[in-house]
């Protein structure tokens, strides 16, 4: 394989180095920032790149920011995030990607060198390679950012039933309560979804709908 490695610590960039080419890969380039990994990504077209998350400048998320932008550019291009931390802002736009052909594993929770190299290759070959506790974060990121989170399964079942443009009396009549209890649970979800009484209820109607689309 053919593999770019970025990560701002030298002695940890050399130890990659050293162990990729003992397992036969070949290290056609090497970075320390963001700019450089998508350079090295767009210059050499690597079979994979060893992304850390925290880079200069600011030491927060510009490694996933800079994977993201390098598979802009070079569409599809193998990453495997390997770091100390769960950064979960732009995994979701690394898993938004349905080519695939990605992994993030935590350097704390890689038991031994053979695992990693399996994931390695398994991205570089297409597939998604995921450490338990980033999937555990990501999915308590998408719960919290979800707008349909506080709603009872019966607001979800009007809700959906409003997206399918029924009106409270069918959908009363289909779920067979009553028009008033209908309105409640619509006062409800309106509420929920923080959409105010003088936005008109027909535009709130439309609000709604989109909410649970977009969910």
């Amino acid at each position: 394989m053919r593999v770019v490695v970025a990560d701002d610590a030298v002695l940890i960039r050399s130890g990659l180095v050293r162990l990729l080419e003992e397992f036969g890969c070949q290290v056609v380039a090497e970075a320390g920032d963001g700019d450089g990994l998508v350079r090295a990504v767009a210059e050499h077209r690597p079979d994979v790149s060893v992304v850390d998350v925290r880079m200069p400048p600011d030491f927060t998320d510009e490694g996933l920011r800079a994977a993201v932008e390098a598979r802009r550019r070079v569409p599809g291009s193998p990453v495997m995030i390997l770091s100390q931390y769960v950064e979960v802002s732009y995994a979701d736009d690394l898993l938004a990607d349905a080519r695939g052909a990605v992994g993030y594993l935590l350097k704390d929770r890689v038991a031994d060198v053979e695992e990693f190299m399996d994931g390695l290759r398994r991205v570089a070959a297409g597939g998604t390679v995921f450490d338990p506790q980033v999937v555990a974060q990501l999915m308590v990121r998408r719960r919290r950012d979800d707008p349909l989170a506080s709603l009872t399964p019966r607001e979800r079942e009007v809700l959906g039933l409003m997206a399918e443009g029924r009106s409270n009396p069918a959908i009363g009549r289909l779920m067979v309560i009553t028009d008033g209890a209908v309105e409640k649970h619509v006062r409800s979800i309106f509420n929920k979804l923080g959409l105010l009484a003088d936005d008109g209820d027909q535009h709130r109607r439309v609000l709604a709908v989109l909410a649970f689309l977009r969910s």
